[in-house]
């Protein structure tokens, strides 16, 4: 089987699947129209998030066999279409759940304890010990928006802690010793964190509004490792004006490219970028926390996700005797 990679990747993936027999070629710089051209050649394709793989390219696919995605989110393939051809997809989840659970607790606590802003304050010679007094985690309820892989694992982190830990998801039953199912009504009357780790489907898309947020009981603390476009940045915005929402950690931004390498067409330091309003405030304020989509991304995650797609392939395609 021949495969063509079109995102780099740690290199254990290219030397395992050779290991196994597999063909792989390499193209990370032809445009989506030339890769097209050549596409019927190859039973798989390795992908992080380079283009979108719609109608056209797997149609143009005709020998395809299976779409690896290097990553946990299968958002930028026409899934539906791709199953209807019989291409299997295979995603890594596993390989960054640690890091990702690892990140949301790091921004959690950075922004409780007013980390970043002491830090640089101090940095400027300031000194302001009664403004830097942070908050304490034990005895929060800390909700979780979807909990799957990724809710799990931050779910996991926060065993050390004296805290609730809720979780709602669409999916009946997912509840665990580490967080407790509860409905939407019953989340939003408790929570004091809300931590957001759900895909990019239609349902998802812009679910964290006004509406939704005005329905929460109390005001609390927002963080989205997930996807930027679950969020409508403007309803964020007026929510931490009107102290609503206490404070947001966001390693993702509803601004950001498909393919998640830029935020805007332009550099954000050029003068000649107009930045949304709403943007042009998380950048200032004190009490939110900005990361350029790094949650998943550790020195172990790239090496794990790397083996899970090998072996999500190789559980699938190599049978030995």
């Amino acid at each position: 089987m021949k495969i063509l990679h079109l995102d780099t990747n740690h290199e254990l993936l290219i030397n395992q699947l050779n290991t196994l027999g597999f063909n792989n070629d390499e193209d990370y710089t032809s445009s989506k129209k030339e890769i097209e051209t050549k596409i019927h050649k190859y039973d798989g394709i390795i992908i992080r998030s380079r283009f979108s793989i719609d109608k056209q390219f797997l149609d143009a696919a005709k020998n395809l066999k299976f779409i690896g995605r290097v990553g946990a989110g299968l958002e930028n393939i026409d899934c539906d279409y791709a199953q209807q051809k019989g291409v299997y997809l295979i995603s890594a989840p596993e390989g960054n759940r640690n890091a990702v659970g690892e990140h949301t607790l790091g921004m959690l606590l950075s922004l409780f304890n007013k980390l970043n802003k002491a830090d640089s304050e101090v940095r400027q010679g300031k000194w302001l010990r009664e403004d830097n007094r942070g908050i304490e985690l034990d005895g929060k309820t800390v909700g979780l928006i979807g909990y799957g892989n990724m809710g799990k694992a931050f779910a996991k982190k926060l065993r050390g802690f004296d805290v609730e830990v809720l979780c709602y998801d669409i999916k009946p039953n997912v509840g665990d010793a580490n967080a407790k199912q509860v409905s939407l009504t019953g989340f939003q009357e408790k929570a004091d964190v809300v931590s957001l780790h759900t895909p990019q489907t239609p349902l998802t898309l812009n679910m964290i509004n006004q509406e939704f947020i005005n329905q929460f009981s109390k005001p609390f603390w927002f963080f989205n490792t997930a996807r930027g476009k679950s969020v409508v940045t403007k309803d964020l915005v007026s929510a931490l004006k009107s102290g609503k929402i206490l404070g947001a950690g966001l390693d993702v931004l509803e601004y950001e490219k498909a393919s998640f390498e830029n935020l805007f067409k332009k550099d954000v330091t050029s003068s000649a970028v107009e930045m949304p309003e709403a943007f042009q405030y998380l950048i200032h304020a004190e009490n939110v926390l900005l990361t350029p989509h790094v949650a998943g991304w550790t020195i172990e995650s790239k090496e794990k996700l790397a083996q899970t797609i090998v072996d999500k392939i190789k559980a699938k395609f190599c049978h030995f005797e």
